[in-house]
């Protein structure tokens, strides 16, 4: 069934503008009439007149991958479709409920695509292939998973508990870096507003009284006027050195050398670690029990990390698997994983729980990225407040220290 877009006027005279799907036009109409609207303007969806704009002759910038606002409507509409699920309504009656509540355009654009896809026979799970930006590769795995079991209202419902979980896990590490960042940000801007503004004035008056400047002014003085004749140099710099580092980083070998150093970071690499570890389980044990083969969630699980060196010993498991052997061997012999974990993986194999084994430690690994972030948070606050006032301080005496001489004679 054909998706339009439409423009319409309300009965209070406001105007509204949505998506509805019809098998024409003239129908469509009927159903906005029927609700009270006035079809101002109305076509298939994409076929509108755009207006001139130069976005139309640059690359198409349409998201391929989710970012947290996507992933946290998914959360949400996953859960919805769950309980319906779970009440019995089919699946094409329950996107339509969530087509109807959807939480913006886009979305409500998104699920009418794929309510009018499976209702021409498409499977669920291969059509969310369609929307990267909605819906990774893990979540469409589960979802086939879930269908091919029929399990899909208890895939979906440990979906949502997935997505939430993970999503207050990013929130805990992102809160304990706001105050650190601020502080950073507050001391950066009174360091510039000190070594641009109030060194050149009080060292220009200093020079008019003929004072010959300590080393310590001098020093301050040279600084100040380099950033400020070549502030846009410096900026041209970081920016060149950023983008050659994305470049390299982007790279396999490079990746996987900026992967290994941030591991070996003191304080902050355990805290990636951990929160790694705790993704690894949770995602692992959530695959394996939606029903989704060993190697195949391994290769999944292998994508979400976000770290290459514990991604290439996931390859060395699925390497290992296909020869027969077990999960856990690869796993204490690659040093990167903790020990418990292969010891805790080695003990859910034998005794056929892997994922419960794997939800424990998971719970395990989740509390000690709490721990290590407040750990983080206590010992770096006090280095930045360090750090600065050593700079701020040593720029005050540099000030200080000519007109100190002064009153001396």
């Amino acid at each position: 069934m054909p998706i339009y877009e439409y423009k319409a006027l309300t009965p209070d005279g406001s105007t509204r503008t949505g998506v509805v799907d019809a098998d024409s036009p003239k129908e469509a109409r009927s159903k906005l009439r029927g609700e009270k609207l006035l079809v101002t303007e109305i076509a298939p969806l994409g076929e509108k007149k755009k207006k001139f704009s130069l976005k139309q002759f640059l690359p198409s910038s349409q998201p391929t991958f989710p970012n947290k606002k996507r992933t946290e409507q998914v959360a949400a509409v996953t859960r919805q479709i769950a309980t319906l699920l779970a009440a019995g309504i089919p699946l094409a009656e329950a996107l339509k409920a969530v087509v109807e509540q959807a939480p913006d355009r886009e979305v409500e654009t998104v699920f009418r695509e794929i309510r009018e896809k499976i209702s021409r026979g498409l499977s669920f799970g291969e059509t969310l292939h369609g929307y990267p930006a909605y819906f990774t590769e893990l979540y469409c795995n589960m979802v086939k998973a879930g269908e091919a079991a029929g399990n899909l209202d208890e895939v979906m419902r440990r979906l949502a508990d997935f997505l939430q979980a993970q999503a207050r896990m990013r929130n805990k590490v992102g809160a304990a870096l706001v105050y650190p960042t601020i502080m950073i940000i507050l001391g950066t801007l009174v360091v510039a507003v000190l070594v641009t503004f109030v060194v050149p004035q009080v060292t220009q008056l200093l020079r008019r009284q003929g004072k010959v400047l300590p080393l310590p002014t001098q020093i301050l003085v040279n600084v100040s006027s380099f950033i400020r004749d070549w502030w846009w140099a410096v900026m041209l710099a970081l920016a060149g050195l950023l983008w050659i580092f994305q470049k390299v980083v982007a790279t396999d070998r490079g990746g996987y050398l900026w992967d290994q150093f941030k591991l070996k970071v003191p304080i902050l690499g355990d805290l990636f670690l951990k929160q790694a570890v705790s993704r690894f389980a949770h995602t692992f044990a959530t695959l394996l029990r939606s029903g989704v083969p060993v190697l195949q969630a391994i290769q999944i699980t292998k994508n979400i990390l976000g770290n290459r060196v514990l991604a290439r010993v996931l390859d060395q498991v699925h390497d290992h698997i296909m020869e027969g052997t077990d999960i856990s061997t690869p796993l204490k012999l690659s040093g990167a994983f903790p020990p418990v974990v292969g010891y805790m993986i080695a003990v859910g194999e034998q005794s056929g729980n892997l994922d419960e084994l794997l939800d424990k430690v998971a719970d395990a690994y989740d509390e000690e990225l709490e721990v290590a972030t407040q750990k983080m948070t206590a010992v770096i606050e006090p280095l930045i407040i360090v750090f600065l006032a050593v700079i701020v301080g040593g720029i005050v005496v540099a000030i200080i220290l000519p007109i100190l001489e002064t009153m001396q004679f």
